[in-house]
């Protein structure tokens, strides 16, 4: 029995719904073919926009998308995106894959797309091997409302009014793939192009600094150090792996216990780093006004046999849907700190919660778990106190629960619920302090096989269905969570 304690009088902090934000990078198959078609194709679209993928999107309430990139982002240069498509010069994507992109998908249309699933904006911008100039063109180009080079140039490409820009990233990854710099050259590079990051008229822009990878806390340390009191945000970056040896990459869909286990063992991973990151950010932020912006995350695996490596297309399963469910709780409970959060990426690349081929769409198991939390967006985040089993094997153990809980503006509880064994179930009961409950209901996402996955042919394989057997007895919510699930209750 897993006794919980849910004191809905302790309320802990607002949940940022940018939490379940996105990323989409010119990568393989995310933008062409995944969001662009063009308006010639004979795909339904919507001025060249994907319709089904736009409206399943709209369904789990994307709060904010990030582009171009990623490494992309770092050899981006704006200006061959925007006029004439017919115009627009090609250009190599030397990161992934080595193909040549036509430049049909640019500002103008990433504005378009962002606006069509209702979701804000969050560009990344060139520091690897762009100027000073460009970054600050690029944002008067995007935000500026009086008469100037660049706003008069946004009118010639056939947008008068300027666009709402909340979130600017300033450059990707620059120990790695954005220039492979030292943490305090980047600091000084990252206080001379933000200072150029300008906010025009009432359009105000939240800098985000590039952070870390996984574990570099002296990143940190000097990037806080030496420019905390100019950014807004700190990113981190975290890839979910079976092992963190790069070179085991592990199949997506062929696994057995163990890297079922070494996996969701690298997922709960993430707490020790927001924590140990946190730390480090509140002694040179204690107030918090710096927020962590996880603006990559999810599962690496290798590619699907057949398709070109360089462009990350895998498949998902039960155990991403998992994978997931535990990021969003620990992202949840950590609330104070994490103030987005952006899974790579939103269609065919890596983790992602849509597949297509052709004119054929599916929902991934991981798209429902989007769906199922998009209950704690915004939502204030409650005190829950619980004692979890152990799952164990081999000799290493884990959590067997995940959890996290939250009030909405209604007043409703919801209570997401992760079991991790893949063979236990577990029986809860959850004593409900400070809130009259009247009933309970739940949701629930599982299978018999732990590989379970939806495919072309069979794309409702796992899907959200009703919870049986949850009861309220005396102000306590009881139930059973069978194997490997991910459970959401609610409570009125």
């Amino acid at each position: 029995m897993v006794k919980m304690i849910l004191n809905t009088d302790i309320k802990k902090g607002i949940i940022n719904k940018n939490i379940y934000g996105h990323f989409a990078e010119h990568l393989g198959r995310c933008i062409y073919e995944g969001i662009w078609v063009g308006e010639d194709s004979q795909i339904p679209n919507i001025k060249g926009f994907r319709t089904d993928v736009v409206e399943a999107l709209r369904k789990i309430k994307i709060p904010v998308l990030r582009w171009p990139g990623g490494c992309f982002a770092d050899e981006y240069h704006w200006m061959d995106g925007i006029g004439p498509k017919e115009k627009r010069p090609c250009m190599v994507n030397t990161h992934w894959g080595g193909v040549v992109e036509n430049n049909h998908f640019g500002t103008h249309e990433f504005f378009e797309f962002c606006q069509l699933i209702g979701a804000e904006p969050y560009i990344c911008g060139n520091v690897g091997s762009g100027t000073v100039q460009e970054m600050q063109q690029w944002v008067e180009y995007i935000t500026f409302d009086g008469k100037s080079p660049m706003a008069d140039l946004r009118r010639v490409n056939g947008k008068d009014e300027p666009w709402s820009l909340k979130y600017f990233g300033v450059g990707n990854e620059n120990w790695g793939c954005g220039g492979n710099m030292r943490a305090e050259y980047y600091a000084d590079q990252y206080k001379r192009y933000a200072t150029y990051v300008r906010n025009f008229g009432d359009n105000k822009i939240y800098k985000i600094a590039g952070g870390a990878s996984v574990d570099d806390y002296h990143w940190t340390e000097v990037l806080m150090r030496e420019a905390g009191k100019q950014m807004d945000g700190l990113s981190l970056h975290y890839y979910t792996r079976i092992s963190k040896d790069w070179s085991k990459q592990g199949s997506a869909t062929e696994f057995k216990e163990n890297e079922w286990f070494s996996v969701l063992q690298n997922a709960f991973y993430m707490e020790e780093l927001v924590n140990r990151h946190a730390t480090i950010m509140d002694k040179y932020d204690p107030e918090k006004k710096v927020g962590l912006i996880v603006d990559e995350w999810g599962t690496w695996f290798a590619v699907e046999p057949g398709t070109n490596p360089g462009f990350l297309y895998q498949q998902n399963t039960l155990r991403d849907a998992i994978v997931a469910a535990v990021h969003f709780n620990i992202f949840n409970n950590h609330c104070d700190r994490v103030q987005m959060a952006n899974i790579a990426q939103m269609i065919n690349v890596l983790q992602a919660v849509i597949l297509t081929e052709g004119q054929k769409m599916l929902l991934t198991p991981t798209y429902h778990i989007f769906d199922m939390y998009k209950v704690h967006h915004g939502a204030r985040l409650l005190s829950m106190e619980f004692e979890s089993p152990d799952y164990a094997l081999g000799g290493d153990k884990i959590s067997q629960i995940s959890v996290s809980s939250s009030q909405d503006k209604e007043g409703k509880i919801h209570i997401s619920i992760c079991n991790l064994s893949p063979w236990q179930d577990a029986d809860i009961d959850i004593d409900i302090r400070g809130f009259a409950p009247r009933y309970a209901t739940g949701s629930i996402i599982t299978s018999h096989e732990i590989n379970a996955k939806n495919t072309f042919d069979a794309p409702n394989n796992l899907v959200i269905k009703c919870l049986e057997g949850i009861g309220l007895v005396n102000n306590h919510v009881v139930g059973k969570l069978p194997p490997k699930s991910v459970v959401m209750l609610e409570i009125v």
